[in-house]
């Protein structure tokens, strides 16, 4: 059962290699002290792993015996069999008709895995812990270059999914199915140390063995992901929950862990269909003890009530940092560095700063470059949840319709039912609730991966923007393009914000269709982190005029407004509750936030803006009304790169922090919102 393609890092696949036995020399006889030793390692090592998924310790030594061995003794106890599909009788009962129902995922060929060992299977035994190898690992954006490039792969997952494949090139239509399969066979683990990179999920599909162990809601056997640190490969462990006998079903939970009916029922939708249409899609804001939890979860305490802090108007602030880029720039004359936080009139951290209660007793009068409660802007699923009290339960008209996956997956599956049944659009961008750079980030339109995304991270889901403005790249064609602001927050009460007159402009690489959704460089603008991509660039001064010669009808000056309008209403609503349900209100804090949106045609029913335009940039399926360029609030980013603002406005910084430190926006090119 051992499987052709052992590990993926990055996009290579790496192959078992031939290896010399490691069986002990039974003339020498076994050490114990070693092998206690041996255990004390092990335990010490992947304890911590192995009780978090539940493997009972009586196993744990025998477990260490089959990774260092490379033991795959499964096919001793364990076989499958095929399952003969017979026509359904009418005059059968549910019950029959539910023990004859197709059991597995995909194809035609139905299979179980059942207990073949004559003497059957005892849960105490010491050895009834088994490996199963994986047959393909892999993150998404990789999976279909590695289906194209890794010879057999195509072939074998075809085979395995059940899916027909003919010839011995791979066809797009092959590896479209086997990418569209696949949900209901991936499993996944996450990398717990590394870069950003590197702890974007993994997924893995299990060997042919593995891939037949059908669900059962009480199952006889658990599975686990297990990273072997010695070998840096990952297998998964399979060990019985009760005693069976000989004929009797290897079974585990694809719903492992989700007691909830309802949530079962969507979990399990990728191989039991099920029908939510006549559910709530509506998503209420949650309670506020849901704040409180995420409040407690981060570890940030509330500041005490203080006054203002009075400089002298001619005062030079010490500024600590760690931003390297604001050690670079900052140079007016009223702010001088200092390498002691101890005597900092400004404290400027790259990371998230927590006591806030500790710094409001001890040093009030510090400043700093952070609220209390921010997250509820910068971490997507409360900026959704925060954003919809500007619009009710469906969300305002700049935010697209959003759900968290982890509380709000049956409105979710019901309203992308609901918009299939409708055969309205329905593509769909799923991300980590807080991760930058479009990392771990998918389009699709399978309800089937968008469930199984959720296994992997918290995320959440919003609608893909099927109808983006475009902008004409000479040297492209009619691309997706997103804008960026920096946003500057002085004062919660009174609310107090102004935005920076410069934008930064990002752009696809390649002309937008809604098809190849997993074509980086058509559907994703961040390609200012991979040496390897072009880097359109272009300043905001070049943008507008060029802009408003492709879309004549639409100043800019009139976009831009509905832009400023959107942030204003998204502060407003994140600093009108008190903490932790909204910002906090200490008079001690500043901050700059990074707002990236794009533009999406729309149409108001009203008859407000602008006529369609006779050309294709207007797309022509829109409802009756007058066509609108709607922005779209995508993410709030907290201490954004700007490398960019730094190399083109080196006074950036010092506008930054006579806006919000000195309180003297007048001489900087800052537009107040509020």
């Amino acid at each position: 059962m051992q499987a052709d393609a052992r590990l993926e890092r990055g996009s290579r696949v790496l192959t078992p290699q031939s290896a010399p036995s490691l069986e002990p020399d039974p003339e020498l006889g076994p050490d114990p002290e070693e092998d206690a030793r041996a255990g004390a390692t092990f335990a010490a090592l992947h304890g911590p792993a192995l009780r978090a998924s539940g493997v009972p310790e009586r196993y744990w030594d025998r477990l260490l015996h089959k990774l260092e061995h490379e033991v795959f003794d499964a096919g001793e106890m364990f076989g499958i069999m095929q399952v003969e599909e017979v026509e359904e009788d009418e005059s059968e009962g549910d019950a029959a008709r539910e023990v004859r129902k197709k059991p597995n995922p995909g194809g035609q060929l139905c299979y179980k895995v059942i207990v073949t060992n004559e003497n059957g299977l005892q849960a105490a035994d010491p050895n009834s812990i088994f490996l199963i190898d994986h047959a393909w690992t892999c993150r998404v954006a990789h999976a279909r270059q590695q289906l194209q490039q890794v010879p057999g792969l195509l072939h074998r997952m075809a085979n395995l999914m059940g899916v027909e494949f003919h010839g011995e090139l791979p066809s797009t239509e092959a590896v479209d199915l086997v990418l569209e399969e696949m949900w209901k066979f991936n499993q996944t683990y996450q990398l717990a140390h590394g870069t950003a990179e590197e702890k974007v999920p993994v997924w893995y599909i299990m060997d042919e063995f593995g891939s037949r162990i059908q669900h059962a809601d009480v199952p006889s056997f658990a599975t686990a992901p297990f990273f072997y640190m010695p070998q840096r490969v990952a297998y998964t462990l399979l060990w019985p929950l009760r005693d069976l006998d000989t004929g009797e079903e290897v079974t585990r939970d694809f719903a492992y862990g989700e007691a909830d009916p309802l949530i079962r029922r969507c979990v399990l939708l990728p191989w039991a269909p099920a029908d939510l249409l006549d559910l709530s899609s509506s998503t209420p804001e949650p309670p506020e003890e849901h704040y409180q939890a995420i409040l407690e979860e981060n570890k940030e305490t509330l500041p005490l009530a203080v006054k203002p802090a009075v400089y002298p108007c001619d005062h030079v602030f010490k500024v600590y940092t760690d931003v390297r880029q604001v050690l670079s720039h900052l140079s007016h004359p009223r702010f001088t560095f200092t390498q002691s936080e101890a005597d900092a009139h400004i404290l400027f951290h790259f990371s998230h700063f927590k006591d806030y209660r500790r710094l409001s007793r001890e040093r009030p009068s510090v400043l700093l470059n952070q609220f209390p409660c921010e997250n509820l802007l910068t971490v997507k699923d409360c900026l959704a949840s925060v954003a919809r009290r500007a619009g009710g339960p469906e969300g305002p008209a700049w935010l697209p319709r959003t759900f968290n996956l982890r509380t709000e997956l049956p409105q979710f599956v019901s309203y992308f039912q609901q918009r299939e049944r409708r055969g309205e659009d329905n593509h769909w961008i799923c991300k980590p609730w807080n991760l930058a750079r479009s990392l771990d980030t998918h389009i699709t339109k399978s309800l089937h991966s968008i469930i199984r995304h959720r296994e992997s991270s918290p995320k959440v889901v919003s609608k893909y923007i099927e109808s983006p403005v475009l902008f004409l790249r000479e040297d492209v064609g009619r691309v997706k393009f997103d804008i960026r602001y920096i946003v500057l927050l002085r004062s919660v009460k009174p609310l107090t914000l102004f935005v920076y007159d410069v934008f930064w402009l990002r752009f696809s690489n390649r002309p937008f269709a809604l098809n190849d959704l997993d074509d980086y460089e058509k559907h994703f603008t961040v390609m200012n982190y991979d040496p390897e991509l072009v880097l359109k660039q272009m300043h905001y001064d070049e943008f507008i005029p060029e802009f408003e010669k492709q879309y004549p009808e639409f100043p800019w000056k009139s976009v831009q407004a509905e832009i400023f309008q959107a942030v204003t209403e998204l502060f407003q609503v994140a600093c009108a509750r008190p903490p932790p349900l909204g910002l906090c209100d200490y008079p001690s804090s500043r901050a700059m936030y990074a707002v990236d949106l794009m533009l999406k045609w729309d149409s108001r029913p009203d008859g407000a803006g602008a006529p369609l335009p006779r050309n294709p940039k207007c797309p022509p399926h829109l409802p009756k009304g007058k066509r609108v360029m709607q922005p779209q609030l995508l993410e709030v980013n907290f201490n954004p790169d700007c490398e960019r603002a730094c190399r083109h406005y080196p006074a950036f910084f010092n506008d930054v922090f006579s806006t919000l430190y000195l309180d003297e926006p007048d001489s900087c090119p800052v537009t107040r919102l509020v």
